[in-house]
């Protein structure tokens, strides 16, 4: 018989995954970015705008962030398209896209990068902020990015990866005392135990790189930042 521990989001996979990650994700919503910004010493938005310039997108270009959240990777996009662009914004925690919402004018809706609602070969570009490790079947999410890229397309996805290196090694203890520790002042402690747990079941950098040519995508590379724990990868659609 399952025990509770054993329904705990990092221990679970496919549709028990699912719904233990997405009733994660709805109960931290309220703090979500505030705790984003202390783990990230508020690099985060940095990132993802360096992200988004790694698409060389034009304005008028369509962009489509899976596993959207409360939408930051939505803003540098809107930024890179302009007013006469398409941003589009997926997510299976509603709480998440309400918050979504005030920041940027941008089509927001509720579903599984498993199962993205659009016909294929639909955007210029696909972005994933810190979610891929959350998704139930990996394999299938990259699959989906890479669907409804258009030929020629572009692909660009920010998350956790393991550090390696004695500088690596320090930050990884300390991430994995300190994250739990803010998780619990803020009285959410399973929840923030999950990240430096997820993170050590996830593929690493090398790893999701040769997912995403198994994929179809083409000049795929990757760069270590934060210490090493958090990874920029990067593709083309053939």
């Amino acid at each position: 018989m399952a025990t509770q521990a054993d329904k705990r989001p990092w221990a679970v996979e496919g549709e028990e995954k699912r719904q233990a990650v997405k009733g994660m994700f709805s109960e931290i919503a309220p703090t979500y970015d505030l705790l984003n910004s202390l783990m990230s010493c508020r690099m985060h938005r940095r990132w993802r705008s360096a992200a988004v310039r790694r698409l060389s997108l034009s304005p008028g270009a369509r962009a489509l962030d899976l596993c959207c959240g409360t939408g930051d990777f939505l803003i540098p996009l809107r930024r890179a398209v302009g007013t006469e662009g398409t941003v589009a914004g997926l997510d299976f925690a509603e709480p998440m896209l309400r918050l979504a919402v005030p920041k940027v004018k941008a089509g927001l809706l509720l579903g599984d990068a498993c199962l993205v609602p659009f016909a294929s070969a639909s955007f210029d570009a696909v972005t994933v902020g810190w979610g891929l490790r959350n998704v139930p079947d990996l394999n299938a999410a990259i699959g989906e990015a890479a669907r409804v890229l258009r030929p020629g397309g572009r692909f660009a996805c920010l998350d956790m990866t393991r550090s390696k290196g004695w500088a690596g090694w320090v930050s990884d203890k300390a991430f994995r005392f300190l994250v739990p520790l803010l998780g619990r002042l803020f009285g959410k402690p399973e929840a923030y135990a999950y990240l430096p747990k997820s993170t050590s079941r996830f593929v690493d950098a090398v790893e999701l790189a040769q997912l995403l040519e198994a994929a179809g995508l083409t000049s795929v590379g990757f760069r270590k930042l934060y210490f090493g724990n958090v990874a920029m990868h990067w593709g083309t659609k053939r």
